[in-house]
């Protein structure tokens, strides 16, 4: 399960040593963390990582096919975990230290900053292999965090990114060796702690703000 400590200023986030993916308890583990860093005092910013071979590996779907009357709820949770993340009063970078597919890619999205190791390791959005759809939500989280371009390629043709990739395509902010992908994304957000309030949380919400009212879309959020 997620767990959360702090170095200094900055509070990192462990998403786990497994693939990570969105159980329910997980989604409600990273919000407790959320909750954690939003309601604290004084300068402050978040990295997220996780321990092994994966940094997330999306939708729990053997949970989501053993509870298809709760699909509506479980997609309503994890659009909520992506606005919730967008739009956070706090500088967020993604240290991407492992397989980055699917939803957890999405999550990667709704940081402000990303980091990925460069020699081993994928970013990749393969829903169009598995057939599943994007819902609204995600497209348009995605679309409002990737150029044009970049968000085509990526959701059209699920191209699996090595991190030297990703970091030309604009996916990731820096590529680097796995030894140095957490230090760089604490390096990152310390040198942002200062901007850590409301202020922030409302250049990100209105910056985001059509993204956010889709992600936030209860009525229909499957589309």
């Amino acid at each position: 399960m997620p767990s959360l400590d702090r170095q200094d200023n900055v509070f990192v986030l462990d998403l786990g040593d497994g693939e990570n993916r969105f159980h329910p308890d997980w989604i409600t583990a990273v919000g407790a963390a959320l909750d954690e860093v939003e309601k604290s005092d004084g300068p402050r910013a978040l990295v997220t990582t996780a321990t092994g071979r994966f940094y997330s590996n999306g939708l729990d779907l053997d949970w989501l096919s053993a509870h298809a009357d709760q699909r509506r709820d479980y997609v309503v949770s994890v659009h909520e975990l992506f606005a919730r993340l967008l739009s956070l009063p706090v500088v967020t970078v993604a240290a991407l230290q492992g397989h980055t597919f699917a939803a957890g890619a999405m999550f990667s999205l709704a940081h402000d900053f990303r980091v990925m190791r460069a020699d081993r390791g994928y970013w990749c959005l393969p829903e169009a292999d598995i057939h599943i759809p994007f819902t609204p939500g995600m497209a348009a989280l995605i679309q409002s965090r990737l150029t044009p371009q970049t968000a085509h390629e990526a959701m059209v043709t699920a191209r699996r990114y090595g991190g030297t990739d990703a970091a030309a395509a604009g996916i990731v902010d820096r590529a680097t060796d796995v030894d140095a992908v957490r230090s760089t994304a604490i390096e990152i957000a310390q040198a942002q702690v200062n901007k850590a309030g409301d202020t922030l949380g409302t250049i990100k919400s209105r910056m985001y703000g059509p993204t956010l009212t889709t992600l936030r879309d209860t009525a229909d959020p499957l589309g």
